[in-house]
């Protein structure tokens, strides 16, 4: 196994958190190169990792051949163009960019430079989306109808990263956490023949977007994409009703507190929900109706990167190809467009 060397765009919370833990521990990577402006945290963490000042001496050095671009929506664009005319693989942070334009020119380069393009769609392998898709794969509710998928808060306070929460481009609920949910909506369901959404500012403080209410259509079937940060008593993050039973099931992946604590993606119990969260089943069963707490699957970001290694080792395909992410930004424009025309738009 020749370990890839890899490149971070930033050692934020993103680069401490989601990706130089798996990057560092997962044989098939090496933690290379990190850019860093003006601090010096990775090195104090990871002591080997060469920090870089510029953007531009991270790319010239050839021994990276993987970059991840966790840099602030409005630069993905600009970021990965640079690492794959340098000849780079690259990991795009979601959302991948922030027009379907800007999609399609990094996918098209993406071909002629030959290079692998993957974005972070971390939230595939969270442990409560991969115990709903399962259910969904198993055929446990019969013929969907209805479902529901959200990503509640309550916080009052405005982020301390000020890039989420100035107007411009790539901000707001919907590019934040939407991109999350629209992508998960297409994992379990396909595309949709159509969008309508309601995206508003509900607190005084906000000037982006901080509650989204999207619906997406299909022939036989209506799934509701809805977040907020003004709910304090959460409802069940995933909510499906179908032809023989419903599932409910709450938010609940610790991967993210696990990491942000600390807690290493190879410790005992890492991805593991408590019990207390388990999804709930009401559905028909070989003729008998039965009412039942399904036991979570176990979440794990390491699943992205064994992806990753056999896309860029072996050409296995991307495990996040830019084409999926090309439909969540498709998605996402005409939600807008909806919202602003206030009706129906056909996709």
């Amino acid at each position: 196994m020749t370990p890839i060397k890899t490149a971070l765009c930033s050692f934020g919370m993103s680069g401490w958190v989601f990706h130089a833990p798996f990057i560092n521990l997962h044989p098939g990577f090496t933690f290379h190169s990190v850019w860093e402006r003006s601090k010096n945290l990775a090195k104090q963490k990871y002591p080997d990792v060469i920090v870089r000042n510029s953007y531009e001496d991270l790319l010239s050095d050839k021994d990276v051949e993987l970059v991840v671009v966790n840099t602030p929506n409005y630069t993905h664009y600009d970021y990965a163009k640079k690492a794959l005319l340098a000849g780079k693989h690259i990991i795009v942070e979601k959302p991948f960019t922030i027009t379907t334009t800007e999609a399609k020119e990094l996918i098209d380069l993406a071909k002629e430079k030959n290079k692998m393009i993957a974005v972070f769609q971390n939230r595939r392998n969270d442990s409560d989306f991969k115990t709903v898709k399962k259910v969904v794969e198993q055929n446990l509710l019969g013929d969907i109808v209805e479902a529901e998928i959200h990503y509640d808060r309550y916080n009052q306070l405005l982020s301390p990263k000020l890039h989420k929460e100035v107007p411009g481009p790539g901000t707001g609920i919907l590019y934040d956490l939407g991109s999350h949910l629209i992508d998960q909506a297409l994992q379990l369901f396909g595309m949709p023949q159509a969008v309508f959404a309601d995206l508003a500012i509900t607190r005084p403080i906000s000037k982006v977007e901080d509650y989204m209410e999207v619906l997406l259509f299909y022939p036989n079937l209506r799934v509701r994409i809805k977040g907020g940060y003004l709910v304090r008593e959460l409802l069940p993050a995933y909510i499906l009703h179908g032809s023989k039973g419903s599932f409910l099931k709450s938010r609940a992946d610790v991967q993210e507190a696990m990491l942000q604590a600390s807690v290493l993606p190879t410790a005992p119990g890492y991805g593991i929900e408590p019990d207390s969260e388990q999804g709930l089943l009401h559905t028909e069963k070989d003729g008998k109706v039965i009412r039942e707490h399904i036991i979570s699957e176990k979440g794990n970001y390491f699943n992205f990167y064994d992806g990753i290694y056999e896309a860029i080792r072996n050409n296995a395909p991307s495990p996040v190809p830019a084409t999926d992410a090309l439909k969540v930004i498709g998605i996402i424009e005409n939600a807008y467009k909806s919202n602003a025309e206030k009706r129906v738009i056909t996709l």
